[in-house]
């Protein structure tokens, strides 16, 4: 009976409901071919990106890429947003980054600079607040709140570094936006001691990981963006 309750759930929610959809399309359509092979490709694209198995190997490359360091030396730590809610509230990527960097700064006492989020309530500040919560002193925080990317992330922590002397910095992001960040910073001249956090490979398969979820597929997504925005960096006009 559990094992049922948790079929019909993955049938009858996202994205189990739209694979059903297009497999049941397929099936009132198999004389069209194109409509028939569109459909079926459509549900089996959908079906695996939605599965942990899948999800894991795409995320492989990109979070082996970058090993967790066994010892921590720099000037500063540096923590790249990955978003936050109008509440003021951080995403789960971002809460991660955070609390890496809270450790390695009780650790090492070493300032934390916090990267990100221009808008009416960036994410660097959302960071500070919950920092200054949990007593972190004020003097070892420092917030960039001009960048909208990676790519600026880059940019305006260059200039902190610049301002404050400091020639190498701990760079904490998720493991799978690690090599996207790393290029971006070693292109800005940074020198940069990666320490990846938020790893999303599970790793760990039952009969339940062969069922739809929608986090799988939101995670397959971000695992497809990393992938196609490191292609673009290799060309001459970046669009990510």
């Amino acid at each position: 009976m559990f094992f049922l309750k948790k079929l019909l759930s993955s049938l009858f929610l996202p994205p189990g409901f739209f694979i059903l959809a297009f497999l049941l399309i397929s099936f009132f359509e198999r004389k069209k071919k194109l409509t028939y092979y569109f459909s079926m490709t459509c549900a089996l694209c959908l079906y695996l990106l939605s599965i942990e198995p899948v999800k894991d190997a795409l995320f492989t490359p990109l979070e082996n890429k970058f090993p967790v360091p066994g010892k921590v030396e720099g000037d500063a730590l540096v923590v790249l947003g990955g978003g936050s809610y109008k509440t003021g509230i951080l995403k789960e990527d971002s809460m991660k980054r955070l609390l890496t960097a809270l450790t390695l700064h009780k650790k090492t006492g070493l300032p934390i600079i916090l990267s990100g989020g221009a808008g009416s309530l960036p994410d660097a500040e959302v960071m500070k607040s919950i920092l200054l919560d949990l007593g972190v002193d004020k003097r070892n925080i420092i917030t960039e709140v001009q960048s909208r990317d990676t790519k600026e992330n880059a940019m305006y922590v260059k200039k902190v570094c610049q301002e404050r002397n400091y020639k190498k910095i701990i760079l904490i992001t998720s493991a799978y936006h690690m090599p996207r960040a790393v290029l971006l910073f070693e292109r800005e001249g940074i020198s940069v001691l990666p320490y990846p956090t938020d790893f999303k490979r599970d790793l760990r398969y039952n009969l339940y990981s062969l069922l739809p979820k929608m986090s799988v597929l939101s995670d397959s997504v971000k695992a497809l963006r990393e992938y196609l925005a490191l292609l673009f960096l290799k060309l001459p006009i970046q669009l990510l």
